[in-house]
Parts: structure tokens; sequence; C-alpha cells
């Protein structure tokens, strides 16, 4: 069974390497692919597509409601001796004339909410891409890790053929011939290690990019132009949780205001027209205004309810401003380390190779073991890791930093795609279309649509 897995992994491996280099994809490419490709965007789009419906509802609050009704029933007089069907067919509306604001507040206040749903898309859209980001750097950087470790075991086999060469003429003892046979079995392990990392990268790149890797190429850091202080400024008017944050703020103030109108008198025009077989038709029209007079204190708490979730709501804002900050702060930190530690691994490399290379000849003429001849491979090995390794978490935290300022968008990015304009749907529904309106029936063929 184990043998098995370790055949699907090493097909794995193998599949992704075997890739022509006329079909490597750029960042770019898988970014796209991401964006494209998302449930999780296609989750939250649905979701702010019902946010709007919310503000249809509460428009329609404001116009005028009709309704029909019909009745009939069937009695049996003891004067009459036969049934008596009676009917009654009524159509009733109703209009709000003045409620103290109540409704057009709540319509005020739904639209703070969709704009703060639509930050929350966006948040999601810089997650969605973050995730492809680290994704595509993981599986290029697990590529160059299986490389790496290929070379290794061809290079310690050769070292392991020529100990066993110098052994057979004398040279070298057989522990000299045992130390190499064993640092092959770690690389050969190593390589096995690396391939299975290799093979969960690229299952965990199907899922952040919707497709299989194809052989992902070089990138470079994305530019940062600013400087730690100048970029928490600017993730502080810019970040999506925090303008999320803003306009639940905004809404939660109007939900007070709301809340209070509902102590002020309301105005209604009422009517009806009744049709009755048996007599006369009816009519009436008139005006009903009312208000609260006593209702045991429950429209004062829910004033000071709203109250109290406005100042949670106010909160919640500082907290996820220093949040975002913090954010900032860490992944400046991150792309500073990665940078030193890749430009120190440049040079860790310059050194090893020449160490290296210098103990391989020193070893020819019989003036250093193979364990050094090892030691010196196995420290080149390590620098060039470190470099790979660095490499990937340079890139990885430079688009961290940009996520954290609120810039990892396919709109920042200039990515090719096909961006979701969420006023579309917003500009259709907002006036409260009924279902036999033009309006309304296009929404319906658009959501038809979207469902297929």
């Amino acid at each position: 069974m184990i043998r098995q897995a370790g055949m699907v992994v090493t097909a794995i491996v193998l599949s992704l390497s075997a890739i022509a280099p006329a079909r490597a994809e750029t960042l770019a490419d898988a970014l796209t692919a991401a964006y494209n490709n998302s449930g999780l965007l296609e989750q939250n789009r649905a979701l702010l597509r019902a946010t709007d419906e919310d503000l249809a509802q509460a428009v329609a609050s404001t116009l005028p409601v009709i309704n029909w009704s019909f009745n009939a029933s069937t009695t049996r007089p003891r004067s009459v001796g036969t049934d008596l069907i009676q009917s009654t067919a009524r159509i009733s509306g109703s209009l709000t004339l003045y409620d103290g604001g109540a409704n057009r507040l709540a319509i005020d206040a739904q639209k703070e909410t969709i704009l703060g749903t639509r930050q929350s898309l966006r948040a999601v859209e810089q997650d969605v891409l973050q995730r492809a980001v680290e994704a595509y750097m993981n599986v290029r950087r697990d590529t160059e890790f299986v490389s790496l470790r290929r070379n290794n075991v061809r290079l310690i086999t050769q070292e392991f053929r020529a100990a066993q060469d110098r052994f057979e003429v004398g040279e070298v003892t057989r522990t000299d011939v045992a130390l190499a046979e064993a640092r092959l079995a770690a690389a050969r392990s190593l390589l096995a290690a690396a391939e299975g990392t290799l093979a969960r990268s690229a299952e965990e790149f199907r899922v952040a990019v919707g497709r299989a890797p194809n052989a992902p190429v070089q990138v470079s850091p994305a530019p940062v132009s600013r400087n730690i202080a100048e970029a928490k400024a600017f993730a502080v008017r810019n970040h999506p949780s925090i303008l999320e944050t803003q306009h639940a703020v905004s809404a939660a103030e109007l939900n007070i205001r709301r809340a209070e109108a509902a102590l002020r008198p309301s105005v209604s025009l009422q009517g009806f027209i009744a049709t009755d077989p048996e007599f006369e038709d009816s009519r009436q029209i008139g005006i009903e205004a009312g208000g609260p007079i006593y209702n045991g204190g429950r429209l004062s708490s829910q004033i000071r309810q709203f109250m109290s979730r406005r100042d949670a709501t106010r909160a919640g804002l500082h907290l996820t401003r220093l949040g975002v900050e913090q954010q900032v702060g860490n992944a400046y930190s991150f792309l500073l380390v990665a940078r030193a530690s890749r430009e120190a691994s440049d040079q860790q490399i310059a050194a090893a190779q020449t160490a290296f290379d210098g103990v391989r000849e020193e070893a020819t003429l019989g003036a250093r073991t193979t364990l050094d001849v090892l030691n010196a491979e196995q420290e080149l090995l390590d620098a060039r890791a470190n470099l790979i390794s660095a490499q990937a978490e340079e890139v990885i935290a430079s688009y961290a930093l940009l996520s954290a300022m609120g810039l990892l968008t396919v709109d920042h990015l200039r990515l090719p795609v096909q961006q979701y304009d969420p006023s579309l749907y917003y500009n259709m529904a907002k006036d409260a279309p009924t279902l036999q309106s033009a309006e309304g029936q296009a929404l319906d063929r658009v959501l038809r649509a979207i469902g297929e």
C-alpha cells in the first residue's frame, strides 16, 4: 500500500515536471484563473445581490400596497329551506403618507449596508488572490526543491561510486564508503519527501486556482513604493475591512434615528372597493392616523439597544484599524526579512560553491576525505535551498503587503478579466420592480442565467 502511494506521488511529480516550457504559466495567468473560477467569490456576489434586494424591499414600503380578496360561503336559513350562496370580491389599497421618516431612514441604512457588503466582497477578492499567490509560489518553490534534491542524489551517487573506486585501490577505508552510502540513502529519502510536498502543493493550487499548475515560472516581487508609515496611512484610508466597518457605523446611526421615528405618529391613506351580488357595490377611502401612547417601554428599549450596537460598531472600527495597521507592519517586516535573506543567500551560494569545488579537487589529491566532500556539498545544497525559499517568501510577502493596504485586486493588478460590477444588479433592483415589469423580468433572466 505504501509503495502504491509512493508511485502515485511520483506520477504526480513527473506529470508536473514533464510539462513543456511552452505551456508554462505566469503568476498573472494563475491569478486570472483564480478570479474566474472562485466559488467563494460567486457565493459572496450572491450574498451582495440578496442585500440589494433588502433595499428593494425597503423601497417597497414607501409605495402603494394593493391587495385583492374573494370570499364565498353557503348558508341555509330555516325560513328559506334552501342553500344561499354569498360571495364578495374586494380590492383594498394603502399608502403611507407620513411615518416620521422611518421608511426613508430604513432605505438610507440599507444603502450603507450595501456599500459595506461591497467592501466585504472586495476583501474576499483579496483573500482569493492572496491564496492563489501563495499556492503558485509554493508549487514554484517545491518544484525547485525537487530538482535540487534530484541533483543532490545524482552528485552523492557520483561521490559514492568514487569512494568505492578509491576503496578498491586502497586510497580510502570502508568507513568512507559507508558514509557516502548513508548520505545517498538520506538524499533519496529527502527527495521522496520533497516530491510528496510538491504533490500536496499541487493539490492546494488546484483548489485555489481552479485547475492544475502548468510549470510556474520565476516571479519578481510586487513593486512597493511606500515606506511603512505611508503604507499604514494608505491602508487606513483604503482597506476594505475599514471601509466596511465605517459603513456599518453609518448604518447603525441611521437605525437609531429609525427607532426614534417609531415614537412619532404615522398617517396612511386607506381605501377599498367591494362587490356583493346581493347588495350594492361599496367604496371607501380615508386617512388613518395613529401613534404609540404606551407600549411598556419596548420602543425606548429598542432605541437604547441600537445605541449600544452603534457603540459596539465604533469600537469594532477602532479594533479593525489597529488590526490593519498591524497587518501592514507584519507584511512589511516579512518583506524586508525575505529580501535580506535572499541577498545573503546569494552570497552564501557563491562562497559555498567555491568551497565545494575546492574540497572536491583536494579530495582527488588525497588532501580531503569523502566526509569533507559530502559536508561541502551539503553546505551548497542548503544555500541553494535557502535562496529558493527566500525568493518565494519575498514574493508572497510583497503581495501580502498589497493585500494589507487594500491593493490586491484585479483592478490594481490589471488582470485580463471581466470584472464583476455590483452596480449593475443594484441599479436594476433598487426601485423594487415587480415581476410583471420590464426591470423585474430582466432581473429574473439574470438570476436564471447565473443559476445555470
